[in-house]
């Protein structure tokens, strides 16, 4: 009887074992996929903020040397292309790293404020700036993500 009971015993225990590094596993697995993601967003969001700032780069460069308009409206149409590839990996990253969120934001609204820029000198400024922003996203998702 006492065998009978030490056996069952072991066995309700080696299920309940089982079952808790079953679920253990499936949670690290979940957060490796979404870790993995995210970091894939933000991958996304960087190449995707570096074809926007060059778009709008060449955009205000021929605005402010005075290109022949066709160019010019070549140049706003691509703009408006790379401005909405921005769309998808920026809603990624918010819902996937919401503490990456706000520099996301930032890097993204960098890259539009290359807009209307004064001058060339402004635009150079401006297009630093979105640089900086840009690097500082990816730093930030370095440190929460890096290993």
């Amino acid at each position: 009887m006492v065998t009978t009971l030490i056996a069952v015993i072991g066995t309700l225990a080696g299920t309940g074992l089982a079952g808790l590094l079953q679920h253990r596993t499936a949670r690290t697995t979940r957060d490796d996929s979404r870790r993995d993601a995210a970091v894939q967003a933000v991958a996304a969001l960087a190449a995707a903020l570096a074809d926007h700032r060059r778009a709008m780069w060449v955009r205000e460069d021929l605005r402010l040397t005075g290109a022949s308009p066709e160019a010019y409206e070549a140049a706003r149409t691509e703009s408006h292309a790379t401005r909405s590839a921005i769309t998808a990996p920026l809603t990624t990253v918010s819902v996937l790293a919401p503490a990456l969120a706000p520099a996301a934001t930032a890097a993204a609204q960098a890259a539009y404020d290359l807009r209307a820029a004064a001058d060339r000198t402004a635009l150079t400024t401006d297009r630093d700036r979105a640089m900086a922003a840009a690097d500082g996203l990816v730093a930030a998702a370095a440190r929460r993500f890096g290993a």
